[in-house]
């Protein structure tokens, strides 16, 4: 198998740590907010590639953290805090913000078939982690205390811009002209490890520390979780390209000056989602969901459907015009799939090997060749047209699917016309509850009647007209 590495800028092939073995980290979501469908885009590329690796006989554990704390908006150390934002704006806790979101995040990515990963660790849970790799970072003469917080000095590196610096302005999202630099710094690019003093005096969550109550920077997360569970070598650490810089430059330098050997070996980044005024990201105040897909009418998979028609390392431009030529193309390939599985389920025929290992060997090409799911997704359409029997491309198809992940022999669940009338009771039930629970101001109850009906298919739209609901 090959893979772009971003740490060299070459496709490589791919060789773990330990033979037949793959330790995997992706950089979880700040849940602050619901995920926008350009967050999705890189985790569902990221699920393909562990399906992938999984597809071609390696053992693999995956290990995602979730941000509850420390993500401020600049991504630089300064701006506003994503938590605090978060609740501020829906006056609540900011551990109510952060469970209602984690929640909501998983429920997208059910629906959008991306497993969840072996292991789910929020930064909350490893505040002790943390400070004990600071210590050490201190210790060494890498951290230096200043204006009562802990900085890492990157001074002390031979060579901080691991991934280059040609693309340091354009890699930087949400810096803003108004942020006010960090005068306790001794250089530009030295980042925060723990906050005791910071503009944020009523930061909600804060812990004791040898240097203070405080609470920690956001890369030292990542770090300090990816070793809890994977060890002092990673093989492929995952992200969207603006993770690189800051946060994946400033994790390498923590990392490896805390464990004092090279830490990971490839660097697996997935390139922006586009509209035609630019990316899509939350800052621009677009927050276009999976609940505003499936409220158009899309199935979340058609979205699915269309990120596999791209590479990872290209911008994809989405547009409802777009999305619509995937729908047509998702359920006509889907609409033949489910005909010959009826023809199949007729048949007794036997699968014939040398057949299946024909395909399959081409499918493990194309997503051997640095994932390339445009050619995968290919070999389904060309395993349809060949001269092979029904039984054969159902079998291919199933195999198929296991990577592509689009549902293509799964039936329509019924109708909401043809619903269980004790359930449409259920329902009808709740949204009496969420509405009382509205009308008295409590946000938190309401928030959570609408996540359960998500978790059990019925997707909510409040309207002018009152709340109308329909399955997902």
């Amino acid at each position: 198998m090959k893979i772009y590495n971003t740490l060299t800028k070459k496709v490589e092939e791919f060789v773990p740590n330990v033979e037949g073995k793959v330790s995997m980290y992706t950089c979880g979501p700040t849940v602050y907010h619901f995920a926008h469908i350009g967050n999705l885009r890189s985790y569902i590329c990221e699920d393909v590639l562990e399906k992938t690796l999984r597809y071609l006989g390696y053992d693999v554990k995956r290990v995602m953290n979730i941000t509850d704390v420390g993500h401020l908006s600049s991504d630089a150390d300064t701006g506003e805090d994503k938590m605090l934002k978060g609740a501020k704006r829906e006056h609540k806790t900011v551990m109510e913000i952060a469970r209602f979101y984690t929640d909501a995040f998983f429920s997208d990515c059910r629906k959008l078939n991306i497993k969840t990963p072996d292991v789910v660790e929020p930064a909350t849970n490893c505040i002790s982690e943390f400070i004990h790799m600071i210590t050490v970072l201190l210790e060494k003469g890498y951290a230096y205390k200043a204006g009562e917080n802990v900085y890492f000095d990157t001074s002390k590196l031979k060579e901080y811009y691991v991934f280059g610096k040609q693309n340091e302005d354009e890699l930087m999202v949400g810096v803003r002209d108004d942020v006010t630099e960090d005068t306790n710094k001794r250089n530009k690019n030295d980042f925060v490890l723990w906050f005791t003093k910071s503009k944020f005096e009523d930061q909600a969550l804060k812990w004791d520390s040898p240097w203070g109550v405080g609470y920690p920077g956001w890369h030292i997360e990542c770090s300090c979780i990816s070793m809890k569970h994977l060890g002092e070598y990673m093989d492929i650490h995952c992200g969207g390209v603006d993770n690189i810089f800051p946060h994946h430059t400033n994790e390498i330098a923590q990392s490896e000056s805390y464990i004092g050997h090279k830490w990971c070996n490839y660097w697996f980044h997935v390139h922006h989602l586009n509209d035609k005024n630019g990316k899509i990201s939350k800052s621009k105040g677009t927050i276009l969901t999976v609940s505003v897909l499936e409220e158009n009418g899309y199935d979340p998979l058609v979205y699915r459907f269309f990120c596999l028609q791209s590479h990872y390392r290209k911008p994809l431009e989405f547009s409802f015009e777009a999305l619509d030529n995937a729908n047509a193309a998702y359920q006509k390939l889907k609409k033949k799939c489910l005909e010959i599985k009826k023809e199949a389920e007729k048949s007794e025929a036997k699968t014939d090997k040398a057949v299946f290992d024909d395909f399959d060997a081409k499918f493990k090409d194309a997503l051997g060749n640095d994932i390339n799911t445009s050619m995968a997704t290919t070999l389904v359409y060309d395993v349809l047209k060949a001269d092979i029997n029904a039984v054969d491309k159902i079998a291919l198809i199933e195999s198929f699917d296991k990577v592509l992940g689009l549902d293509l022999l799964v039936e329509k669940e019924t109708a909401s016309s043809d619903i269980d009338p004790e359930f449409e009771k259920y329902i009808t039930e709740q949204i009496e509850l969420r509405k009382a629970a509205k009308k008295e101001k409590n946000f938190a109850e309401a928030d959570r009647i609408r996540a359960e009906l998500l978790e059990k298919g019925v997707v909510l739209e409040d309207t002018r007209e009152g709340v109308k609901w329909h399955l997902a």
